[in-house]
Parts: structure tokens; sequence; C-alpha cells
């Protein structure tokens, strides 16, 4: 509350926050379309490896040619436009930016911007959700001692969920499971970039006229999004994944509180206090009713038996024992609501939720049997998906994360189904494997885990 007034106000003082976004794919684009309606936000440059792709981004949302004209930075910031770069580091080091946003989607770079970051005293957002499943729990920590802030990307479901987290908390509930929907069946593990469109229902023809990346739509189908997301939520919740990964119940908006409480009490919850992904789909292939394929949730205990009488008497729909109800979003506008992140920074000091911890991961598994000399894929390819884990299972058992499951050598042999461990690998010499090696240290040592050797 009152983001769009404090934003009325940095306009008014001619103080508006100064914004680099890195990466003009969907995301950034979705961003880009909303910027020019936001009061009290200048975005002073876009970088992207393919600058020309960046000015049809902004051309294809509406931006009129002059807007992004600017000769430089400082241009820029001087004149009210945007420039355009293939550089983000320059970009960041520049003194005309406060607040730099990732969508690059690419591990590896976003963990080389969030470390330019701290060393130039940028705040970051990152809609890299797959940089922040690989290491985010140490850039966080790296951003606090750098003193700036380190936030999750409002629009994607992650942040959300922590808003929604937060909501149940701050009003003194505890949070008995949170997470999302999608399009789930056991048989989506095996789907590749071949066999993708026909999950979706997508023809020829649709594919073709469409701007449509298939290992990319085939990261949401296969588990591997739905794990690293909800490994972004663990670790800035406190919530816990399951022992088993995640189990995608099948479940509609008015089931959340039935199927999301312990299945002790009859539901399919292995424990209070969890991450889970519903399904819109039944196990047959039904479509679920009133499903939340697009949304996100959290369910909630009331624990007394007059905060159980307030929900019947104001018409939340519970479980049989009244005793957990539910709160739900039913979409999510990714990009397009992005700039609450980027005021709640400028204009709060506050992240829109951020890791403080190592409490889930997104590890590899085969897909299906993979031989020695083999090179991964990385997520939604053809050899691999992720699989939600806890941290502490992944620390024990050196699971390969699947952010560095890509162009990397298999030195063994690995039966589908099986987890890849850093010991199954030909480790490469990389930042991005630095500093996870690096997070996975400090973390087993805080948590007093005795990592495997090679041998075991």
């Amino acid at each position: 509350m009152n983001l769009y007034r404090l934003l009325k106000q940095r306009a008014a003082d001619g103080k508006p926050l100064r914004v680099l976004l890195i990466g003009a794919g969907k995301f950034g684009s979705m961003f880009l379309a909303q910027v020019p309606r936001m009061p009290g936000i200048h975005l002073v440059a876009v970088a992207d490896l393919a600058p020309e792709r960046a000015r049809q981004s902004l051309a294809r949302v509406g931006w009129t040619l002059e807007r992004y004209q600017a000769k430089s930075l400082a241009d820029a910031a001087k004149r009210g436009t945007t420039f355009i770069s293939d550089d983000a580091s320059a970009a960041i080091a520049s003194g005309a930016i406060d607040i730099v946003v990732d969508a690059t989607g690419n591990p590896a770079a976003g963990i080389r911007h969030v470390l330019a970051c701290c060393e130039h005293g940028k705040h970051i957002v990152m809609v890299n959700v797959e940089a922040d499943a690989l290491a985010g729990p140490l850039l966080a920590r790296r951003a606090r001692e750098a003193g700036i802030i380190y936030s999750l990307a409002y629009g994607d479901q992650p942040a959300l969920i922590c808003e929604m987290a937060d909501w149940a908390r701050a009003a003194g509930f505890e949070v008995v499971a949170a997470g999302k929907g999608t399009k789930y069946l056991p048989a989506y593990h095996d789907s590749t970039p071949d066999s993708v469109w026909k999950h979706y229902g997508f023809t020829a023809e649709q594919v073709e006229r469409g701007d449509y990346n298939a290992q990319m739509f085939n990261s949401f189908l296969d588990g591997t999004k739905s794990a690293i997301e909800m490994a972004a939520v663990a670790n800035a919740t406190g919530l816990t994944p399951a022992p088993q990964g995640l189990a995608f119940p099948p479940c509609g908006v008015d089931d959340l509180p039935r199927v999301l409480r312990p299945a002790a009490e009859g539901g399919e919850l292995h424990h209070r206090g969890q991450v889970e992904v519903v399904s819109c789909l039944e196990r047959d292939g039904r479509p679920v009713t009133r499903d939340l394929r697009w949304g996100v949730y959290v369910t909630f205990s009331a624990d007394s038996e007059y905060v159980g009488r307030c929900f019947a008497e104001y018409g939340l729909v519970t479980d049989d024992s009244g005793n957990y109800a539910a709160m739900y979003k039913p979409y999510h506008l990714i990009g397009l609501e992005l700039g609450i992140s980027v005021a709640s920074i400028g204009v709060r000091g506050e992240p829109t939720g951020a890791p403080d911890g190592f409490r889930g991961d997104a590890v590899a598994v085969a897909k299906r049997d993979l031989k020695a000399g083999e090179m991964l894929d990385g997520e939604g390819g053809y050899t691999v998906w992720g699989r939600l884990m806890t941290g502490q299972d992944s620390l024990a058992r050196a699971g390969l994360p699947i952010g560095l499951a890509h162009g990397i050598r298999l030195t063994r042999r690995i039966p589908k189904g099986d987890l890849v461990t850093w010991h199954d690998v030909a480790v490469p010499e990389s930042e991005a494997v630095l500093v996870r090696q690096e997070m996975e240290a400090l973390f087993a040592a805080e948590l007093g885990i005795r990592r495997p050797t090679a041998a075991a």
C-alpha cells in the first residue's frame, strides 16, 4: 500500500528511481510495456546481448523511437530517455543507475550481475529465478553484506507466494502450505523438446507462427521450473519441501484446504509448513474443476475454536474439520507487475521476497538411461529434469543442481530416474561453479552435514 503515492512524490521531486533492465525477452518486454505508465521510475538503460532485439522489443510494446535514442547512459539520465547497450557490466558500474533488473534467465549471467551489483552498490531484482535457485542464498547474503537489496521479482509466482505467506503470518496464522498451480502428469517428466507441443495441444502451424522456444516451454512441463520456483520459495519463506519432493496433487481452488493439509489429517502434505505445487489435471488427464493453473495459494490454520467459528461466519471454504482454510490469487501477470519490486526497493527499502537460508534445491535427474561421455543439456532438454529436494538432502547426496547441468559431460552412466551428482560429471571451471561450491561448503558447515566423497 502507498507505493503509487510514494512514486508520484518521487516524480514530483524530480528524483525518479533510475533503472537498468538486463534482458529484453518476454518478461523484460512486459515490463517495458508498463514503465511509461509508472510515475517516479526512469528506465535509463536496457542491456541485451542483441541490442537490435531490444529495440524491436521497445517498438513492439509501443515505445516511440525518440524515447530510446539516447547516445549514452549520461545522455539518457540527463534527458529522461533510454539508452540501448550490449554492455551490462558497464551499465551496472555507471553512476546513472540505482536499481538493476536481471531478466536474462541465464544462471551464470545472473550470478555475475549480482556480484557486480555488490561491487558497485546497486540494488538487484532477480527475475532470473534460475540463478536464485542455483546460488540465491549466498548471493542474498553477499548483497546484505554489501548494503544492497536483493529481491525476487514481483509478478513471477515465487514473489507472489512469498507475499501471501507473509500476509498469513503477519495476521497471526500458521502457514500450512504455499505454492502455485501448473499442468502436470507423471509422464511429463520424460517430455522433450520434440514431444512438448503435443502435451500443450499446439499444432505445427501455431508453433510456426508463434515465438515459441521448445526447450523453455518443456522446462515448465517436465517439472523443472516448478522445482526451481519452489526451491526459491522455500529459501525465502522458511517453508520446506517434502522429503520426496513435489507430489503435484490434482486440486482445484475449492479443495485447497482439504488437499493441502497434513496426511495425518486426511490431506496430502508430508508436514505443516510445506511448499507444494497443485496440478490442473487429474491423473487420468481430466481437467480439475476450478483449477489454479496460473495462480498461487496459501493454506493456513485456525488452531482455535473461536477462529474456526470466524472462518465459518465469514464464508471461508474450509476442510471438513473447519480448521484449515486457503487464500489464492488466480493469476499472475509476469513482467506487467514487475514495477512493484522496483517501487518496493526504491521507496520502501524492502525486497519482494529474498532467500535467507538454503532449504530447497532443484537437482538434475536422468530422463533416460544416460551413457558416460554424454553432454547434459539443462532444464527442459533431452537428458535431465529438475527434482525438488531439501537443501540438506541435496548437500548430503552431492546432487548436481539443474542450473549447472548444461554443457557438462557425464563421466559415469546414469540409469533413468537416478539423481545426477557432482561425482558423475567432469566439473568445469567457471564463476558459477565456484559460487555454487562456495555456497554448498558454507551451508554444509552451518548445518553440520558431512558431504560424500567421489568414492561414495
